[in-house]
């Protein structure tokens, strides 16, 4: 039996899985899906790709929210269940070092990561091209912004939820101006959040899996099991309807996480139900992040659905992994780019 290393989360939302042979894949849905709707904040049309951690005796929330001009900003919500949610109406303020209004020209696809005592929201901004904009929180009330950590191009970035080897270990997805149609899975490490290095490439997209033969990005934070890191990814294909983002898995060794063990050939989860295929971007299921229980092993997976909803999907840390290496193909030829 595969175990989370982790911290136990007794209230933890869960479903148990359909008792039918329709269920095949590790990961099932929530029945009350999507969880999150349409307008759910004054001037914000929908909210999706969102990130979510338990915080005090519930949860809190980072909110991709796309406004009535059609620009996203976060926004910050509040769950006892983290599955009803209650929304600031106002963008998270971000500051500066002094305090000074420090605000994004625009920001989506947040993630939320806690690191030791520290909050960090990660999200794709605009830095003379697409890059990754960065802030750190204890308290949810006074919003930091740290140092771009790489220059444009880049988006999809994810911090480990601890450090490795004294350090702080991000993945990320080095990209273009466009829609990036490529994309391969890079990890560096940073002693302080400002200096980074030491890349390393972790994965490519695979042109023989159809559903990531386009482009690969990095997805919730890896989690931590007794098997190595388990790392949940979106794989991009490239149909005449347009793209088709599905879920992937991947186990990485925990003390060189840019070394893949395990990689499955087939997809984890993909667009099936009308809220994933029919919406703003339809055929879209963009992972951002997971509540875990070390106890129970069982996993909460959170994602955007078509560009419009937030969705709710569960697995359980030793189906997931069992799948992962039932289906494992490893690149044969090491492809990365660095020093070993």
């Amino acid at each position: 039996m595969s175990k989370i290393i982790g911290e136990p989360l007794k209230n933890i939302p869960w479903q148990d899985k359909p008792q039918d042979t329709k269920c095949t894949l590790p990961i099932w849905r929530f029945t009350e899906n999507p969880i999150i709707k349409r307008n759910p904040i004054p001037g914000v049309s929908r909210v999706f790709n969102s990130a979510v951690a338990p915080y005090g005796d519930g949860f809190v929330g980072v909110f991709r929210g796309s406004e009535y001009d059609g620009v996203s900003y976060i926004y910050m919500g509040w769950s006892k269940d983290a599955i009803h949610w209650e929304f600031n109406d106002e963008r998270i303020p971000f500051t500066d070092e002094k305090g000074e209004p420090f605000m994004p020209g625009y920001a989506y696809d947040p993630r939320l990561v806690k690191v030791e005592d520290t909050f960090y929201i990660i999200w794709c901004t605009d830095l003379y091209g697409a890059s990754i904009g960065m802030a750190k929180t204890k308290d949810f009330k006074t919003f930091t912004r740290v140092e771009n950590p790489f220059l444009p191009y880049n988006r999809n970035a994810v911090l480990f939820p601890r450090k490795i080897n004294g350090k702080f270990v991000m993945l990320s997805r080095p990209s273009d101006t466009g829609h990036t149609p490529f994309g391969d899975v890079f990890l560096s490490e940073s002693p302080d959040l400002i200096y980074w290095g030491k890349h390393r490439h972790v994965m490519s997209n695979k042109s023989s899996h159809w559903w990531e033969s386009l482009k690969i990005g990095g997805g919730p934070a890896p989690i931590e099991t007794d098997e190595g890191w388990l790392m949940l990814y979106h794989g991009v294909e490239r149909t005449c309807n347009g793209y088709v983002y599905s879920i992937g898995g991947a186990i990485l060794d925990r003390d060189e996480p840019s070394k893949v063990l395990y990689r499955s050939r087939a997809y984890l989860f993909t667009p099936e139900e009308d809220y994933e295929t029919n919406g703003f971007v339809g055929n879209v299921c963009f992972p951002c992040a997971t509540l875990c229980d070390s106890e129970t092993g069982r996993i909460a997976i959170y994602y955007g659905a078509a560009d419009t909803y937030v969705g709710l999907a569960f697995t359980t840390v030793d189906e997931t992994i069992r799948f992962i290496k039932e289906h494992s193909e490893t690149d044969e030829i090491d492809r990365e780019i660095g020093i070993r």
